[in-house]
């Protein structure tokens, strides 16, 4: 009897603890255990794990941050009354540089259970002050060649004289660099330091080593490559923006388990030669002659007594940063799907994925055969390699053999964007085995899928988050082939929504948003790219409505992603100084003035007799985009509390909007400009009085009529489209849109083979001719902003602007087209979002997952809530689910907390 009540006690334990709920994904600064950050005040934020539990919120908890060994408490909460669970603020004793810190959290639930304190997290702390570095900045010891500026090595030996605890090295570099201990590479990031106004903000990055080092002799170090500091980059054969020099600068911190340290920084006891790296430039490509190969260099057994010396340099150490976003790493590989000749004979391979980074090649030769590989995006009309549209980038890679046996390549400090590559030089026939394509970008983490019962619009997924991968590399690029990779601002404005359902961009934005204020001009005027390397405060190459507002639409997109605001606090004297900058330029409200990119590249027709082609005033866009940045700075001042801006940004917005009208509108709702686009921002942003937005919709859906039922739109106007279109009850011509694969549509080019988002509409016309040269990118992901709309409308997923980060979600579908089905899953901070939706027979099923700490509204798509049923069960009685207080046409509204609900109800 004894024995069984014992059972049973300890049965009705084990259910408690499997009810209570679990703290899981613990992050510091929006990273899991972040071995460098220079916060002072760092921020902490977790997930809550309450399984299929319906309506679990947090109602408190309690934090604790200690030494990571342990013995010393920097800061405890006690228990917080809060529902809180991202962003909490260290408030403990200051930091140490190069400290590392452990933290755990538990939390009490609305049932008032307590979970058990979460696994361990840890973050270390970087160089909080300029005075914490000990390394020198070191140049070449040596005259460098000028013209090829081989990648010089550096490196020191020392000895290591008791047992290593743990060591962490730190390092940046004016270019790029690449380092090595005792024969083995640190890290697996490329492209570091990586891209940023680097007179104004330059990076350092950290590495625990470990396992690197050993008792006695040791060596470390480096290589260099030009990368974007000194090589070419831009227009006009422009390098040494930043600077003529390549220089180092290292810090390893050694603790020894007597708990005594020691530091080995660079300074003028290094030594410095070349290598295998004769030439390596973005855009060029790279040339590794391997009979120049040093062997062992970076080990102590090397005898550097023929290298040169190091030249010590005092440039600054102020600008000095940790870096706040994820590196570059080699991701996804592929392998040759075709290997053929061209009609012109030529060889090539085809990796069957428009990508970028580089092809890792195997062969064996005589010393000093040499191999080419060149790389190309697309094939032409008769099916030769074609690389014209890459204007002035070589893309280039050239090996040159050492002999002996197999020997592995691949290019260093440069990277190409291509699916295609012509082999020249390679005296075997091509073996698909001896050939690898490795795809390149920042390791942000995946969080969307979207998938559908068109085969099509999947194909168009895959081809937007591709688009992403290839040009989210560091900076948002707006191509990753061509003589250009800037990160364009009208691109990366256009598509930061869709890009946060893709992929998690919090810290890739955060990160490049610091450099779009560095870059600023002193009269607010943004950059046309960031970081700015095509002007300066006396030549501004800025200004362009679209194109300069994303130092406002950026920050308040994160801000509804992530609910972070702490981005718009660092960003909101950019986004004042911008607003400002359009009010200087106007008169009388009306903005007319100045450069402007307009609705760039949208829909137009040579030899236009008729008008057919779309042209939109760009002045009427300066007008809109002036208007919405300015609500945006409503919406700002109004999160951060600042009533003063908010009123006057008020009163200023209904000035321009009263412009606009006056401008551009006739009494009868005509806008001047009768395209597409014109009336899509008007009715976007919300500038045209109530009694004229309907009309104006209507207007809208019959110029896409007009066209067949085919987009004329360009960058500024096709992300708005389809929102404008369901919006004002016109879903139906949007999903026609959608799936209209003939040109221009989003199909289209899916329909001709991309495997990315095209720059232009006609990229490949229909006849098999290439659109112009001089501007014609194969992977530029500006139209895959579409994939906003498929997630957010579509698929229905989308945060209250009252509770951003999708701590207040909202689930409403649009069924329509020829979907039958539909799954998007979105990992938000508080855990994944789910909304499927099915037609099955007569009825519409609806699969919503919620997670816990989070509340939601979901919108059933039905004229009443008569016939619909949640798990079987009358939607009045289902458990956890309230009807909402609010009346939507076509839906019904009810509220819910975390869980997982299955709703069904008659097909709409």
């Amino acid at each position: 009897m004894r024995k069984l009540l014992l059972l049973c006690v300890a049965f009705h334990v084990s259910a408690i603890c499997l009810a209570q709920v679990k703290v899981q994904y613990l992050q510091t600064e929006n990273a899991v255990n972040p071995i460098c950050i220079d916060a002072a005040n760092p921020r902490f934020s977790w997930q809550l794990d309450a399984g299929d539990k319906r309506g679990v919120m947090q109602t408190a908890y309690e934090l604790k941050v200690s030494s990571a060994k342990g013995k010393h408490e920097a800061w405890k909460t006690g228990k917080v009354s809060s529902d809180q669970s991202m962003y909490i603020i260290y408030k403990g004793e200051p930091l140490a540089s190069g400290q590392k810190y452990i933290w755990q959290v538990r939390v009490w639930d609305n049932a008032g259970k307590a979970s058990a304190w979460s696994e361990p997290a840890s973050f270390g702390v970087g160089m909080l002050n300029a005075a914490d570095w000990k390394a020198k900045w070191i140049t070449p010891g040596f005259v460098e060649d000028s013209v090829n500026r081989p990648s010089p090595l550096f490196r020191k030996g020392f000895s290591l004289n008791k047992k290593v605890a743990s060591a962490m090295v730190y390092i940046t570099s004016h270019g790029l660099y690449e380092a090595q201990i005792n024969g083995k590479r640190v890290g697996d990031a490329f492209l570091t330091p990586g891209w940023t106004t680097y007179n104004k903000r330059l990076q350092y990055q950290a590495y625990d080593v470990t396992n690197l080092l050993q008792t006695g002799a040791n060596a470390v170090g480096a290589t260099l490559g030009s990368g974007w500091y000194r090589g070419h980059i831009g227009f006009s054969n422009q390098k040494n923006y930043y600077g003529k020099d390549i220089a180092l600068l290292l810090q390893l911190e050694v603790t020894y388990t007597d708990g005594s340290t020691e530091s080995i920084a660079s300074d003028d006891t290094w030594k410095s030669s070349t290598g295998p790296v004769r030439f390596a430039e973005i855009y060029a490509g790279a040339t590794i002659d391997n009979r120049m190969q040093v062997k062992n260099w970076s080990t102590a057994a090397f005898d550097d007594k023929s290298w040169s010396g190091v030249t010590v340099k005092d440039y600054t150490k102020n600008t000095l940063v940790a870096t706040v976003n994820e590196p570059v790493r080699k991701h996804e590989t592929f392998k040759p799907v075709k290997i053929f000749k061209t009609p012109k004979g030529e060889e090539v391979i085809d990796f069957g994925q428009n990508l970028v980074g580089w092809v890792q090649m195997k062969v064996s030769g005589n010393a000093g055969d040499t191999i080419r590989l060149s790389h190309a995006e697309i094939l032409d009309k008769p099916g030769n390699f074609y690389t014209d549209n890459l204007r002035a980038a070589r893309a280039q890679d050239i090996y040159v053999l050492k002999g002996g046996g197999e020997e592995t390549f691949e290019p260093q400090f440069t990277w190409q964007g291509f699916r295609y590559i012509k082999v020249e030089g390679y005296k075997k026939d091509l073996n698909a085995a001896a050939f690898t394509a490795i795809a390149l970008y920042s390791d942000m983490k995946p969080t969307g899928t979207f998938t559908s019962s068109n085969d099509m619009i999947n194909k168009l997924q895959h081809n937007i988050q591709w688009g992403q991968k290839g040009n989210f590399l560091d900076v948002p690029t707006d191509c990753p082939q061509r003589d250009e990779r800037l990160g364009w601002t009208g691109d990366a404005q256009v598509f930061s929504r869709t890009a946060t359902y893709n992929m998690n961009v919090h810290n890739f934005f955060t990160k490049w948003l610091k450099d779009v204020a560095a870059d600023q001009y002193t009269s607010g005027s943004v950059p046309f790219v960031i970081p700015d390397v095509l002007g300066n405060d006396k030549n501004e190459q800025g200004g362009s409505t679209g194109w300069s507002d994303v130092s406002v639409i950026v920050p308040w997109n994160m801000y509804l992603a992530y609910g972070d605001k702490q981005i718009l606090e660092n960003q909101y004297s950019s986004m004042k100084a911008w607003v400002k900058y359009m009010q200087d330029k106007s008169k009388n409200d009306l903005w007319n003035t100045g450069f402007h990119f307009g609705d760039w590249l949208f829909y137009s027709v040579n030899d236009d007799t008729d008008g057919t082609s779309a042209i939109t005033s760009k002045f009427l866009i300066a007008q809109c985009f002036w208007a919405h940045s300015t609500q945006l700075m409503i919406d700002a001042a109004r999160v951060l509390g600042k009533k003063d801006d908010e009123a006057v940004y008020t009163a200023s917005l209904a000035s321009i909007k009263k412009a606009f009208v006056n401008e551009y509108v006739t009494p009868n709702g005509l806008i001047s400009s009768d395209t597409q686009t014109a009336y899509v921002l008007a009715l976007e942003f919300d500038m045209l009085p109530e009694n004229l937005r309907q009309q104006a919709s209507d207007r809208l859906a019959n110029n896409i009529r007009r066209y067949g039922n085919h987009l004329t739109t360009g960058f500024l106007g096709t992300p708005y489209l389809c929102h404008v279109l369901s919006r004002f009850n016109h879903a139906d011509v949007a999903y026609r849109l959608l799936l209209q694969d003939t040109y221009p549509s989003w199909l289209y080019p899916v329909k001709m083979g991309a495997t990315t988002i095209w720059e232009r509409w006609d990229g490949i016309r229909p006849d098999g001719s290439l659109e112009t040269p001089t501007m014609n990118s194969y992977n530029h992901y500006a139209y895959g902003a579409i994939g906003d709309w498929m997630y957010r409308v579509v698929a229905g997923i989308d945060t209250k602007e009252e509770g951003p980060g999708y701590k207040q979600i909202i689930i409403k579908p649009t069924p329509g087209g020829n979907m039958t089905n539909i799954e998007a899953d979105y990992n938000t901070n508080y855990g994944k979002v789910s909304s499927h939706w099915k037609i099955d027979g007569g009825n519409l099923l609806m699969h919503v997952e919620i997670p816990a700490n989070t509340t939601a509204t979901v919108y059933i798509p039905a004229a009443n809530a008569a016939g619909i049923t949640e798990k079987g069960v009358a939607l009045s009685s289902a458990p956890g689910v309230t009807m909402a207080n609010e009346s939507t046409t076509g839906y019904v509204a009810v509220n819910v907390g975390s869980g997982v609900y299955d709703f069904s109800t008659a097909k709409p």
